[in-house]
């Protein structure tokens, strides 16, 4: 389960919005107080390259597919739980499509607005629609 993983990593990417990028010490000490286990730290690590890697594809993506919010004018948890489906449905195949949405719903339901959750399944669900058809 990668609950706490996805959460911790929420946790990461929405502070970076607010700094000069990924904060290391940061990033260590939450793995240290959420007891991540070296596989979910692994998953973590993986997930921030794929972020700071494709970050601008995924802006593109989220712009497209959010039309009336453009990704600069998402709330900036919104936006984390996104990059954080997206470099899974994308990267990571052993990820049912499915559990990644519904683990950034669940997220975005308890750090964001009360809107947020079905904002988020709908964005990634249409992404997701999009993507089979390629």
């Amino acid at each position: 389960m990668r609950t706490t993983a996805r959460e911790t990593l929420f946790k990461i990417i929405f502070a970076s919005r607010f700094t000069q990028g990924v904060d290391e010490g940061f990033k260590r000490a939450l793995y240290k107080t959420e007891k991540l286990n070296e596989s979910d730290v692994e998953y973590c690590n993986a997930i921030l390259g794929i972020v700071a890697e494709h970050g601008e594809e995924f802006t593109e993506l989220l712009d497209s597919h959010s039309k009336l919010f453009p990704e600069s004018r998402l709330f900036p948890a919104d936006r984390s739980v996104l990059l954080i489906a997206l470099a899974e449905i994308f990267y990571f195949k052993d990820v049912p499509n499915a559990v990644s949405v519904n683990e950034a719903a669940n997220i975005a339901s308890k750090y964001s607005s009360e809107k947020s959750a079905s904002f988020v399944s709908g964005i990634l669900s249409e992404i997701i629609r999009e993507k089979g058809n390629v």
